[in-house]
């Protein structure tokens, strides 16, 4: 029986506090992304939060959703010198939250 591979998703949620320096991440990211077989669906854009905590905060906030082919694949971006070399600028010029899904 053929093995089905679910398709895996980055979630991020940044607040970016930094916005000249946080270019240099944004630069690298797409790169990295593009090297592990990942595609951007969602990428800053307009915003309407409507439920959660902080619902009232939603100024400054941007979210940014990245395809997989699978869930390894992610990780593999994730922990790859690329992304990490990219993800200490993130985190130097942004606040926030970034994790990985598994497709349904």
């Amino acid at each position: 029986m053929e093995k089905i591979v679910k398709k895996a998703y980055v979630v991020a949620e940044i607040n970016v506090t930094n916005p000249a320096d946080y270019e240099g991440y944004r630069a690298l990211s797409t790169e990295a992304v593009k090297q592990y077989g990942g595609q951007f669906l969602v990428r800053g854009g307009q915003r309407d939060q409507r439920e959660g905590e902080d619902a009232t905060h939603n100024a400054g906030w941007r979210t940014v959703i990245v395809e997989f082919p699978s869930l390894e694949q992610a990780q593999r971006w994730y922990k790859s010198p690329e992304y990490q070399k990219a993800m200490v600028i993130r985190q130097t010029n942004s606040v926030g939250r970034l994790f990985i899904v598994e497709g349904a």
